[in-house]
C-alpha cells in the first residue's frame, strides 16, 4: 500500500514531463472512497389529547423553558457563537493574506514560495543550504512534537471531540505516535516536499530543496508540525473526526470545496500554523510579530496558483486559515510594537518595500 504524505500543496509538471504527486495517499485504503452514511428519521405525528397538546404548545412558547435553554459549561462557546463569521471577518481575512505575502518580499529569512522551488534545480544532500535546512530542522524537530501534541489537545477540545474516555484515548494514541518520531532524513528525489511513510512513523523526509527554502525556526515548524500531524492520525486514520469537523467550518467560511483528503491537508496546516504562533509567543525577539507569524504560511504566496484534487490552492490554503482562526489574521496586521492595526495602503506597501508594482 502507498503511504507518502506530502505537505506539498501541489505539484506541476517535473523535468521529464511527468505530472508528479507525491502524496500517493497517506490516508486513503488502496485508492478505496469512505462514505459516511448520516441517517435521518421522520418526525411522526399522533394524536394528543387536546390537554396534553395546550401543554406542550404552551413549553415550547414559554422563554424560560428548562427544555429549550443550554447552559455552557467551562465556558465553553455555542456552536452559533464558534461558527459566526462576517463580512468584517471576511475583509479583515484578505488584507491578512496581503500582508502576509507583502512581509515575505522585504523579509531577508523569509521562506521561498513553493513555486519558485519547484524551478529549482535538484540540490545535493550537502550542498550548504540543504545542510543549514537540516541543522535547523533537527534543531527544532523537538520543540515542535510537543507544540503539535498540545496543539491537538487544544483543537479536540474546541471542536467537542475530547468529551469522552474514548476520544481523549485516541487523541492520547496519536500524540504517542508523534513522541515516536525522532529524525528527519534529507532526500534530494523529493526536491520541494517533505513526506512520512505511515508504515514507518519514525522518520520525516524532506526534500532539498525544501530544506533550503525554509530559511527561518517558523517556516521550518510549521512544515514539521504538518507532517507529525498525518502522523498522529496514522494508518487507522484516528484523528479524521477532528479534520472534518475543521474542514466543515472552513469551508461553511470561505465557500471552498474542501472534503476527502483536502480535510486532512488543511487541517495539519492548521496544526502547522497554530505550533509556530505557539512558538513565538514561547521565544519572544527583536522581530516584529506579524513578520514571524507571516513566516509560517508565506511558501503558499505563489504566483501560479494552481489546485488538485487533494489540496487546496496554496492562497485558499492561506485563506482558509486565517478564516479558522480571525485572531491570527488580526495579528499579521498589527504594527508589531504597538498591537494597533496597521491600514495597509498599496502605495505605501510599495515604497516600504521597493520591490511590488
Amino acid at each position: 500500500m502507498q503511504t507518502r504524505a506530502s505537505v506539498h500543496l501541489w505539484k506541476s509538471e517535473n523535468r521529464s514531463g511527468v505530472i508528479g504527486n507525491v502524496r500517493e495517499q497517506c490516508c486513503s485504503r488502496g485508492g478505496a472512497r469512505i462514505l459516511r452514511v448520516i441517517h435521518t428519521s421522520t418526525l411522526k405525528l399522533r394524536y394528543l389529547s387536546l390537554p396534553l397538546a395546550i401543554l406542550l404548545v404552551v413549553q415550547a412558547l414559554t422563554p424560560l423553558s428548562f427544555g429549550q435553554r443550554r447552559v455552557s459549561r467551562n465556558g465553553a462557546h455555542s456552536s452559533a457563537e464558534r461558527e459566526a463569521f462576517t463580512a468584517a471577518d471576511r475583509r479583515l481575512v484578505e488584507r491578512a493574506i496581503g500582508q502576509t505575502c507583502a512581509e515575505r518580499t522585504r523579509d531577508p529569512s523569509s521562506s521561498m514560495a513553493i513555486d519558485e522551488m519547484q524551478a529549482r534545480p535538484s540540490l545535493p544532500v550537502g550542498h550548504p543550504d540543504a545542510v543549514a535546512g537540516l541543522r535547523r530542522a533537527e534543531r527544532v524537530l523537538p520543540s515542535t512534537r510537543r507544540l503539535v501534541t498540545s496543539t491537538i489537545v487544544e483543537l479536540a477540545k474546541e471542536y467537542d471531540l475530547y468529551g469522552t474516555a474514548g476520544a481523549r484515548s485516541r487523541v492520547d494514541a496519536a500524540n504517542a505516535r508523534v513522541e515516536a518520531v525522532r529524525r528527519v532524513k534529507p532526500d534530494v528525489d523529493s526536491r520541494d516536499n517533505a513526506s512520512v511513510l505511515l508504515r514507518e512513523p519514525r522518520t520525516i523526509e524532506f526534500g532539498t530543496i525544501f530544506l533550503a527554502g525554509l530559511r527561518s525556526d517558523e517556516a521550518m515548524i510549521s512544515v514539521l508540525a504538518h507532517e507529525l500531524t498525518h502522523i498522529a492520525s496514522g494508518q487507522a486514520d484516528s484523528l479524521r473526526p477532528l479534520f472534518r469537523a475543521i474542514a466543515r467550518r472552513a469551508a461553511t467560511r470561505t465557500g471552498l470545496r474542501i472534503q476527502g483528503q483536502r480535510a486532512e491537508e488543511l487541517s495539519c496546516d492548521l496544526v502547522g500554523m497554530m505550533a509556530a504562533r505557539q512558538f513565538i509567543k514561547e521565544t519572544p525577539g527583536w522581530e516584529p510579530l506579524p513578520r514571524r507569524l507571516a513566516r509560517a504560511v508565506e511558501h503558499n504566496c505563489v504566483d501560479d496558483d494552481a489546485s488538485d484534487e487533494d489540496h487546496l490552492s496554496p492562497r485558499s490554503t492561506i485563506r482558509a486559515l486565517f478564516a479558522l482562526d480571525v485572531s491570527l489574521a488580526t495579528e499579521v496586521l498589527t504594527d508589531g510594537t504597538t498591537g494597533w492595526l496597521m491600514l495597509p495602503q498599496p502605495a505605501t506597501i510599495a515604497a516600504k518595500t521597493g520591490q511590488l508594482s
